[in-house]
């Protein structure tokens, strides 16, 4: 199906798109920031619910898995019944689940109410960039309020380890995810008040088997590098792969050959289409792939309190919602490509500090290389959004929001497993473990930097200082291996944006 060839909206509100834009962004916050504001919470979970280092990574991956293998479905849907109505359908959900997850007396609980929390908000975001284009019919407005809206995305998932660390210095773990029913409250309550109803008066069939081959190919694609982060290469590995591969390769073809697909692939025959969804996949990637370890440090290896911790964040944040609203005056005088290029080269440039420096950890120069990067995120996401809607026609709005959405979340899960679980394997391939720890505690100490700091206390200060020192050395030799490769991968990137996006306007 067409995700938006035509929409009917009933435009009935006499408050203005902006008083409507504004209830949007609290779901656009905090679907983003939940994709971020465990980053704080992970050493509070590890020392209550103990899980492995797989079912960590799983703890924070499931969330944005689930939600990116689901936009594309939930966007149809939306179309189908009505993004308001699905929007307060989510927000009701998510709101609920979320309570259900401060409380989950186990990993595995944990990481199951993590993917339901995502059901829930894969209804939430398709809406959103489609009920903007139909409030802005001015593209001077319309530029201004994708730039919010981009601005709010690429900061939520900056302030969610911000939220965390202030909630996390009076509350327990379960705190973070309490925030939920503050935020949606509002939405719940105004949504059908300031909020159009808008949807597809001729939508297509449903297509389950897409969705499912969507599902299949994130799942696999991201198990398999956890596999791999685990126990290396080896036939699951393998396996995982091919399946990812198959499924993505039946999905093309399926949109391809249907008269009127979920997805309109022929999308990305347009170079700056492309590149747009490249950029923004990958600033996404860089930003989480580097929460997740900062995030760590701050807390495992200099010790601060997660308020503390958090404050040291707050500059970058700010400097990542200035550079997507100053964005949209700067592309008055600069070619948005080599805008996004440039952009993506600071994002490098933030990477390069860290791995250069890790063995000293210095939390001012992580301090300042998290500007950098909230300077080139924040930069990147709001133009690189707006690109992509720009860069289609009209009729192919609805499609090309739920790609850009798509490759955000897609961002925020390989940033994750890939740049999180190659953090976690040179973890455990250098931490070297003092003889006289028992069997568990050798099992716990060698999964993460959180499990060594929880056995440390238990033990006499003569064998925890030598397992402290080599736990946080080994995360220093994973963090400046992670980082050197975001850093090839933003130099990489930057060059497909100026390659792609030369000829955007």
């Amino acid at each position: 199906m067409q995700l938006m060839p035509q929409t009917s909206t009933t435009l009935t509100t006499s408050r203005g798109p902006w008083a409507a834009l504004a209830v949007l962004m609290l779901p656009v916050l905090l679907v983003s920031v939940d994709n971020t504001v465990l980053a704080f919470a992970l050493p509070m979970i590890s020392e209550a619910l103990a899980p492995t280092g797989q079912q960590l990574l799983w703890i924070v991956d499931v969330y944005p898995l689930v939600l990116a293998g689901l936009l594309v479905p939930m966007g149809s849907l939306s179309d189908r019944l009505g993004r308001r109505r699905l929007l307060l359908v989510g927000g009701t959900g998510f709101t609920l689940v979320s309570a259900l997850a401060a409380f989950a007396p186990d990993a595995t609980t944990l990481i199951a109410a993590r993917a339901l929390m995502a059901v829930f908000g894969a209804m939430l975001m398709p809406s959103t960039l489609s009920l903007i284009r139909n409030l802005f019919t001015d593209p001077a407005h319309r530029r201004i309020a994708i730039a919010v809206w981009a601005a709010g995305f690429s900061a939520g998932a900056a302030l969610g380890p911000v939220v965390g660390g202030l909630l996390l210095e009076h509350f327990d773990w379960g705190a973070v995810f309490l925030l939920a029913v503050p935020v949606m409250v509002p939405l719940l309550v105004l949504g059908p008040l300031l909020i159009p109803e808008s949807k597809d008066p001729a939508p297509g069939p449903m297509d389950p088997w897409s969705a499912l081959l969507v599902l299949a190919t994130m799942l696999s694609l991201v198990y398999a590098i956890k596999t791999f982060a685990a126990t290396g290469a080896d036939l699951v590995v393998a396996v995982c792969l091919v399946v990812s591969v198959a499924a993505g390769s039946a999905f093309v073809r399926r949109q391809l050959a249907r008269p009127e697909p979920m997805l309109d692939i022929t999308l990305f025959t347009r170079p700056v289409f492309t590149g747009a969804v490249l950029a923004n996949l990958l600033s996404v990637f860089s930003l989480v792939g580097f929460l997740y370890f900062v995030s760590q440090h701050l807390q495992l290896v200099s010790g601060r309190s997660p308020m503390n911790a958090a404050l040291v964040l707050v500059p970058g944040l700010v400097v990542t919602i200035l550079a997507g609203l100053l964005t949209v005056r700067l592309v008055r005088h600069v070619a948005p490509g080599t805008v996004v290029a440039t952009a993506l080269l600071v994002n490098a440039l933030a990477f390069a500090m860290v791995a250069l420096t890790a063995a000293r950890g210095s939390d001012l120069l992580l301090m300042a290389a998290f500007v950098l990067l909230g300077a080139g995120v924040g930069a990147a996401e709001t133009l690189s959004n707006d690109l992509i809607l720009s860069s289609v026609p009209a009729s192919k709005a609805g499609a090309a929001s739920a790609i850009s959405e798509t490759a955000y979340e897609t961002g925020a899960v390989l940033g994750t497993a890939v740049l999180g679980s190659l953090l976690h394997l040179a973890y455990r391939s250098n931490v070297e473990l003092p003889a006289a720890l028992t069997g568990s505690q050798r099992a716990a100490a060698s999964e993460t930097l959180g499990g060594a700091t929880r056995v440390a206390e238990a033990l006499p200060a003569g064998i925890a200082a030598p397992l402290l020192d080599s736990a946080r050395t080994a995360f220093g030799s994973g963090v400046a291996l992670t980082s050197g490769i975001g850093a090839v991968l933003m130099v990489i990137a930057a060059g497909i944006a100026h390659r792609t996006l030369r000829g955007a306007a």
